[in-house]
């Protein structure tokens, strides 16, 4: 009797010791599968791409720039926009001038 309670104790010594020493491993592997997932999903969001060809026209396609525009500078653009109000401070825009005539 004294042998099964010995093996039971070694045995269950055995798996803690396995679970101890894994548990980095088992946390790496949970990381990995969880950015492996994140990255999967922002690849499946519909987006369209904005960039200017070798004329300076305004480009919205829905695959990067590729052939003889392969190396241009692109921005990836939300199909659905965001909620709220969005606010980018480095873009430029071409503001009209104030019209004098409307001053009182």
């Amino acid at each position: 009797m004294r042998l099964g309670w010995a093996l039971l104790a070694g045995i269950a010594l055995g798996v803690g010791v396995w679970w101890w020493t894994t548990r980095d491993e088992r946390e790496q592997v949970r990381i990995e599968r969880e950015r492996k997932a994140a990255a999967a999903a922002e690849a499946a969001r519909p987006v369209l791409y904005r960039w200017r060809d070798a004329h300076g026209v305004l480009q919205i396609t829905e695959q990067p720039p590729h052939g003889r525009n392969a190396g241009r500078k692109y921005e990836r653009v939300e199909r659905e926009p965001l909620t709220g109000i969005e606010v980018h401070g480095d873009r430029s825009a071409a503001l009209p001038e104030p019209d004098d005539s409307t001053k009182p």
